[in-house]
């Protein structure tokens, strides 16, 4: 997951939570939005993480 994708379900996750007061027969959209933020951020930690990972190995090379 990239990292703007994760942002974009952190918002929208936000939005739902937050924002949205309609009602659905059968979902609940504020835990609709709380499963979305959880995901993003997840997804935003992984992204940096393997981001920093393949920062640190292109810098290091094999002679460093």
């Amino acid at each position: 997951m990239t990292i703007g994708a994760a942002l974009f379900l952190i918002t929208t996750g936000a939005i739902l939570y937050f924002a949205v007061t309609a009602e659905f027969a059968g979902i609940d959209i504020q835990t609709v939005g709380v499963i979305l933020m959880v995901i993003g951020v997840l997804g935003l930690v992984l992204g940096l993480v393997l981001m920093s990972r393949r920062r640190g190995v292109a810098r290091g090379g094999p002679y460093a």
